[in-house]
């Protein structure tokens, strides 16, 4: 009797979360202008679009991309598209293939943030086809999110 109880009242609380989940939606454009005033108001910063791309460095010939040439990438490709400033990381990454067998790979992380116009989206893509046709690459991962950021 006493498990019953606690079941009850567990699987009670597990639907009252629910329905505050249900009445609280995810952000909308509506809730932009309030993220930014928090933004302002909070940290006295702004917000702005983080984005990531990651850049495999494996050839499809089988050779890498060398750090002298991924730096030549940036300084020729990306830094004159943003020249305010940018973050690279280096990673390892893995994915499966097409049979199935998990590949590893080194790989390099681009963060930029910046205002959000499609003059920026339109440089992002330009970045991604750029190393695409330069490295042999199949595809650049590109993640999005908005960001308050304080300098």
């Amino acid at each position: 009797m006493k498990f019953k109880t606690i079941t009850n009242s567990l699987l009670a609380a597990g639907l009252g979360f629910t329905a505050i989940a249900l009445l609280n939606p995810p952000p909308d454009s509506d809730n932009l202008e309030s993220s930014a005033s928090f933004c302002q108001a909070q940290l006295h910063g702004n917000q702005l679009i983080r984005t990531e791309l990651l850049f495999g460095l494996s050839k499809s010939n089988g050779t890498v991309v060398t750090e002298k040439e991924f730096q030549r990438f940036v300084d020729q490709e990306v830094t004159p598209l943003f020249p305010n400033g940018l973050t690279v990381l280096s990673a390892i990454g893995q994915f499966k293939d097409s049979n199935a067998k998990v590949i590893k790979e080194e790989s390099k992380v681009l963060l930029l943030l910046y205002p959000f116009d499609s003059e920026s989206n339109r440089r992002i893509e330009q970045i991604r086809e750029a190393y695409r046709s330069t490295f042999q690459q199949q595809s650049v991962l590109r993640t999005d999110a908005r960001s308050c950021v304080s300098f």
